[in-house]
């Protein structure tokens, strides 16, 4: 039963007379605002249909470009149009359409004249007579646009074929026909059309729209008020909102794409709910005029209050109370109101505060750090910025899943914070980077800082009865010496951070033009890996002299890399590169094929010469490299013997089992092994004698200053002796004086290699080298 406080029995009373007017302005109202929302929306759809259809259009014309693309780069079709070998330029490229889904393929020549086709109407002699619409750039690029061929419209995409100078140019394409405008229609539920336009008043449409509606759509479209633009058509009695796109504008034609939305149907529901909203009000009319004014009085103050606190809500207010004592529904409105207000501000500050920082360890993101950054260089403030970077969480998710890791980087960030000094910010940017930030801070300060904490995180960490070692480093940025704005600090900081990876200590201050030094890297990365596609890439041959009989029968390859902008860069400064960044594999496998190809052209002119060239651990750990070098000898019919792979300790002993596996399949087809760079690494005696090799190489900070006196001098011989026991051939390389080679005679050194007996030479150079030497007596040099 209601009480007589309660709202519902009170608007049931004489509230119902002031519901007059309301009612009629409120239906009046909501079918102007609702008509008009209906006509705002179909606008909108049109828009965003006509911008899916230019998506779609950029995205066709992408897929097919890609496919003219790989064609025309493809080697056997440009060998075939470049010799003019008719039938195979028809049959791949028909190939290629038929793979790409193009449906119709033509290939001309530079003058225009097309060799082959699959268009009817443009047969083999003729020229192509649009050209110009592809040479533009339209809304779909440079080399692709939408012509009219026999009436109708086809997307058509073209590549140019060198060799390497341009010979020939390759065209595809696709009607843009009833199909493809049924796939837009079931994308955007819009109709759509396609219509060519002769500038002679011929035109051919394709649409998705009834057949009358198609035969009146371009004489209502041409006699709109709007010849450019959203607008109102009549088509057959039915109403559509319709917008346009031109896709080609060529003298004797234009290509024009429609999308239409129909008014009729999006106004047809709301015609239902306007009769139900005229039943609603009339009834709601007749009942509110049996019930009584004075209740409005009473109800009218509180609603405003209440419209003031949603209005408040609304522009981000929430803590400003609702004052209302009622005991009705009211009152108890009001009550709900406080409280949403009460868990809408609960909500929105665990939002800012997730935005702004790390879920797992509550540090600041990389966000919040800049933005302290900013604010600190904003008052001029002098700072050190330490960038840290922790490698080892890897080997933690690997023994003990995720939530170890999570302990691990908890653990690591709780030793961060207990070696900071107070006021220091330190924010958690990435997985596996932190930021440090202290005010005030110069650079000896920052490197004692730094210090203390590479000393405090260089404990390891025990896990779940697991212990692992992080490995830290650590780069430093001082604002305002190394930058003046937040990017420049951090940058350089993340700069000085890499370069602290190759220093013992793992700590860098950032130094002044690495910059330079850091982009110069990022251009060789990203060039190095197509190098050799380029023709970048290129061999020096350094010869072996065989200090007994005095011939040379061998020779180093050298990898050498000229790079078009940089020139020629030195290979201890690109091959670490390929270390690091996984492309030492392809520049080995480049290597290879070069020396296997040079030495069967060598083979040809009479020229027999064992050739050694170097194995980077990578390589060692790839267990199907002696299958690849298996197949490359067969390809270029050279035999094995004449290969020689250099290897060095440390690389075999990075995985022993994998590489001496690797090495065993290698000398099992007949290739020589060497140990390069023997004494720097770190192998012993019973590992050497297990390695499957022939020969030792004893590495250039021995011999270079070689003297028999020297404390080299007895290593040298030494490893001589050592090495003749196990039946090892050994080569002395860096030989740069005379008497140096006299000792190693003397020692019974075997193979000599250095620039007294020659620099490394061009493959051409270092035959004739090798042909003036064998015109002269023989005698060690």
């Amino acid at each position: 039963m209601l009480s007589r406080n309660s709202v519902h029995a009170r608007l049931t009373g004489l509230v119902a007379l002031l519901l007059l007017s309301v009612i009629l302005a409120l239906y009046v109202s909501v079918r102007l605002v609702t008509e008009s929302a209906i006509r705002q929306g179909a606008s909108d759809r049109l828009a965003v249909g006509l911008r899916v259809f230019e998506q779609l259009l950029d995205t066709r014309a992408a897929q097919l470009r890609d496919g003219v693309v790989v064609l025309a780069a493809d080697f056997g079709f440009r060998e075939a149009v470049a010799s003019g070998d008719l039938p195979t330029m028809h049959s791949v490229m028909l190939n290629q359409a038929t793979r790409i889904g193009a449906q119709i393929a033509l290939l001309m020549d530079d003058q225009e004249r097309i060799l082959a086709s699959n268009v009817p109407g443009m047969p083999a002699g003729a020229y192509f007579p649009h050209t110009a619409a592809l040479a533009i750039d339209s809304t779909l690029g440079r080399g692709a646009g939408v012509v009219v061929l026999g009436h109708e419209p086809y997307l058509l995409v073209e590549a140019e074929i060198r060799a390497p100078l341009p010979i020939a140019r390759v065209v595809m394409g696709f009607h843009m026909g009833q199909d493809m405008a049924a796939d837009l229609r079931s994308l955007v539920n819009l109709e759509v059309s396609f219509a060519a336009i002769g500038r002679t008043g011929e035109s051919h449409v394709e649409s998705t729209l009834a057949p009358d509606e198609v035969r009146v759509l371009l004489p209502a479209w041409q006699a709109g008020d709007l010849p450019d633009g959203m607008e109102e058509l009549e088509l057959d009695g039915r109403s559509y909102l319709t917008d346009e796109l031109v896709l080609a504008s060529e003298p004797d034609y234009r290509m024009i794409a429609f999308v239409h939305s129909s008014l009729d149907e999006a106004l047809a529901s709301f015609h239902e709910l306007d009769s139900r909203m005229l039943l609603i009000a009339l009834t709601a009319l007749l009942v509110s005029l049996l019930g009584a004014q004075l209740l409005a009085r009473s109800i009218s103050k509180p609603v405003r209050q209440l419209a003031r606190v949603a209005e408040r809500v609304g522009q981000g207010d929430y803590r400003t109370p609702v004052e209302l004592h009622r005991n009705d529904e009211l009152g108890s409105l009001a009550g709900a109101l406080n409280h949403m207000q009460a868990a809408i501000a609960e909500r929105e500050r665990r939002l800012a505060h997730n935005a702004l920082h790390d879920p797992l360890t509550g540090l600041p993101n990389r966000a919040l750090a800049i933005e302290r950054l900013e604010n600190a260089i904003r008052t001029e403030r002098p700072l050190a910025l330490l960038h840290l970077g922790a490698d080892g969480f890897k080997a933690v998710y690997d023994a003990c899943g995720a939530s170890c890791v999570e302990t691990a980087i908890q653990t690591f960030v709780h030793r961060v914070k207990s070696a900071l000094p107070a006021g220091a910010s330190l924010a958690r940017p990435v997985v596996d980077e932190f930021l440090v930030q202290v005010d005030a801070l110069g650079a000896d300060a920052s490197v004692g800082l730094a210090d203390r904490l590479l000393q405090a995180l260089g404990e390891p960490l025990v896990i779940e009865g697991h212990e692992f070692r992080i490995e830290t480093r650590c780069g430093i940025a001082l604002y305002p010496i190394d930058g003046v704005t937040a990017d420049d600090v951090l940058r350089r900081a993340a700069i000085a951070m890499r370069d602290a990876a190759a220093q013992p200590g793992r700590l860098q201050l950032y130094q002044q033009g690495r910059d330079h030094a850091y982009d110069r890297q990022i251009t060789l990365v990203r060039d190095l890996r197509h190098a050799g596609e380029r023709g970048e890439l290129l061999l020096h041959f350094q010869p072996k002299l065989d200090i007994r009989s005095g011939q040379v029968q061998q020779a180093e390859a050298l990898l050498r890399w000229q790079h078009p902008a940089f020139g020629m860069v030195s290979p201890g400064e690109f091959i670490p590169l390929a270390e690091r960044t996984g492309s030492i594999q392809h520049l080995t496998a480049w290597v290879i094929e070069a020396v296997l190809r040079q030495l069967a052209q060598w083979g040809e002119r009479g020229v027999s010469v064992q050739v050694s060239l170097n194995i980077s651990a990578e390589d060692l750990m790839s267990i199907d490299l002696p299958d690849r070098v298996r197949d490359l000898l067969g390809r270029y019919r050279v035999p094995a013997e004449q290969l020689v792979f250099e290897i060095t300790e440390s690389a075999v002993m990075q995985d022993q089992g994998r590489a001496l596996a690797v090495l065993n399949g290698l000398r099992a087809l007949g290739i020589h092994l060497s140990v390069d760079d023997f004494g720097t690494g770190y192998s012993s005696l019973a590992q050497l004698k297990r390695m499957p090799v022939q020969e030792l190489k004893i590495d250039q900070s021995f011999i270079r200053e070689l003297d028999e006196a020297s404390d080299d001098a007895v290593i040298v011989r030494s490893t001589i002796d050592m090495s003749h026991a196990l039946g090892l051939k050994i080569v002395a390389e860096g030989i740069e004086h005379g008497h140096s080679l006299d000792l190693l005679e003397r020692w019974g050194c075997d193979v000599a290699q250095g620039y007294l007996i020659s620099r490394p030479l061009p493959a051409a150079a270092f035959e004739h080298w090798l042909a003036e030497r064998q015109r002269l007596p023989v005698s060690v040099e």
